[in-house]
C-alpha cells in the first residue's frame, strides 16, 4: 500500500503537509477538532459530523480497526479526517477490516502525519474556519483559489442532507446490539408511543428508546404539526443534526406549534437548540465548538461528565422567558447544557446522554423521559398545574 502526499490548507492560508492512501482527490469541508481518546468509529458515522473535516488530537488512528457495532449511521457522513498517525494492522476482538479499508471503501478523504495539536492550537486561537484537504492539487495557492470559489456550505441547512425521506416504525435493531448494555435489569417495556423527529438521529439514541417501548417511530425533519399529531404520539424526541439551527426554519416552526399540545418533549443536542429557538432564545456559533468526551455539566453542587460535538448553542440571556429554566450549565464556558420548561413537560440537553463510547453519567435521561410521558398519560390535567420538570434529579 503506497502512501500518496497530501495537503490541509485553512481558510487564513495556515498549510499543513502529510501523506494519505487515498486515490487523486480534492476535500473541502469546516475543520473542527475532536479531543477523545477513542471512539473514532461514533466519530466517523455521526450525522451531526455532515460536511465537516475532523481533526483527531488522539496521536493515533485505527489501532482496534472497525466493527459491525460501533456504527452511529448506516454510513459515515463527514468530508474527511485528520490524523497523526493511522496504524495500518489493527488488533481487537471485535474487528472486521482494518481502518484504511473502511476509509477506501466509503471514499472518505484524509491526511496524516500532521501536527494535529498543533492544528487544534491553531483553531482555538482562530476559530473554526473552513478548509480542504487534498493528494490532487498541492500547490497551497491553487488549492486556496479552488474552495474560495466555492459556494459556502457552511451557510446551508446541512439537516435537509442527512434526515430521512420517508416515515418509518423502528420496532427492533437486532444488527446493532449495543456492546455496553445500560445498567437495567429486567426493564418493562411500556406501552408508549414515541415519535423521533429525524435531524440526523444516532442509531444509540433508537437502541436507549427500545429499552422502554417497541413503537418509535422516526419522521423526517420536514414533517408538519399536523402529520405529527395524527400519529397521536405519546412523546417526542427531537434528535441531533449537523450545522446551524437557525437554519432549520421548517422545523423550528412545527416544534412552536407543537408546544400548545403539551406533549412531553425532550432534545437532543440539534434537537436542545431547535426546541430553545422556538422558546424564543436564540442560538450563536461558538468559536471552535465543544466535539470531546469529557466537557464537565452541571449545576449548583452537581456535576457529571458529558459527550459532547456541536459548534452552536443558546444565548444565555436574562431576557428568556420566566417559565424557561435553565437546569445545566457547561463547566467550561458556562454556556447553557440543560433547560426545562415550568409549564410544560419539555426538556433538551445540549450534550449526548446516548454517546457510547463516553461517559454514561447522563443515561438516566431516557428513563426520565419516559417516566414524565407516563405521568402525562396517567395525569392528564397535572401539566397544567405548572409543575416543572427538572432532568437534573
Amino acid at each position: 500500500m503506497k502512501a500518496n502526499k497530501a495537503i490541509l490548507v485553512l481558510a487564513d492560508h495556515t498549510t499543513y503537509y502529510g501523506w494519505s492512501f487515498s486515490k487523486l482527490f480534492t476535500s473541502k469541508g469546516e475543520i473542527v477538532f475532536n479531543t477523545g481518546i477513542t471512539g473514532y468509529q461514533e466519530i466517523m458515522t455521526d450525522p451531526s459530523y455532515s460536511q465537516q473535516i475532523v481533526a483527531f488530537t488522539y496521536p493515533e488512528l485505527g489501532n482496534t480497526g472497525i466493527n459491525h457495532e460501533d456504527n452511529e449511521a448506516q454510513a459515515p457522513c463527514l468530508n474527511g479526517i485528520i490524523a497523526k498517525n493511522i496504524c495500518l494492522r489493527p488488533s481487537n476482538w471485535r474487528t472486521c477490516q482494518s481502518l484504511i479499508e473502511y476509509l477506501e471503501k466509503y471514499n472518505i478523504s484524509h491526511i496524516y502525519g500532521v501536527d494535529t495539536r498543533s492544528l487544534t492550537k491553531h483553531l482555538r486561537k482562530f476559530g473554526t474556519m473552513n478548509g480542504c484537504i487534498s493528494t490532487h492539487i498541492l500547490d497551497p495557492q491553487l488549492l486556496i483559489q479552488e474552495f474560495h470559489n466555492d459556494t459556502n456550505y457552511t451557510e446551508k441547512d446541512l439537516v435537509q442532507f442527512i434526515s430521512t425521506t420517508h416515515t418509518y416504525k423502528l420496532q427492533k435493531i437486532d444488527e446493532y446490539k449495543p456492546i455496553y448494555k445500560p445498567q437495567i435489569k429486567n426493564q418493562t417495556q411500556y406501552d408508549l408511543k414515541i415519535i423521533v423527529i429525524d435531524f440526523g438521529v444516532k442509531l444509540n439514541i433508537l437502541r436507549n428508546l427500545l429499552i422502554y417501548t417497541k413503537e418509535i417511530i422516526i419522521i423526517p425533519a420536514t414533517s408538519s404539526s399536523q402529520e405529527i399529531l395524527k400519529y397521536k404520539p405519546d412523546g417526542i424526541l427531537l434528535s441531533n443534526g449537523p450545522g446551524d439551527p437557525q437554519k432549520v426554519t421548517y422545523a423550528i416552526k412545527t416544534v412552536q406549534q407543537l408546544l400548545a399540545h403539551k406533549i412531553p418533549t425532550f432534545g437532543i443536542c440539534m434537537g436542545h437548540q431547535i426546541l430553545s429557538i422556538a422558546l424564543g432564545m436564540p442560538s450563536f456559533k461558538l468559536k471552535f465548538g465543544h466535539r470531546g468526551l469529557n466537557h464537565p455539566i452541571g449545576t449548583k453542587n452537581t456535576i457529571e461528565i458529558s459527550s459532547q460535538n456541536h459548534g452552536f448553542a443558546i444565548n444565555n440571556h436574562s431576557s428568556h422567558s420566566k417559565d424557561i429554566f435553565i437546569s445545566q450549565v457547561n463547566y467550561n464556558d458556562y454556556t447553557i447544557a440543560g433547560i426545562s420548561h415550568r409549564k410544560y413537560p419539555l426538556f433538551a440537553v445540549q450534550y449526548h446522554p446516548e454517546a457510547s463510547p463516553g461517559p454514561q453519567d447522563s443515561h438516566k435521561l431516557f428513563a426520565h423521559f419516559i417516566n414524565i410521558i407516563r405521568i402525562n398519560k396517567k395525569y392528564p390535567n397535572f401539566i397544567s398545574k405548572s409543575i416543572y420538570f427538572n432532568h437534573t434529579g
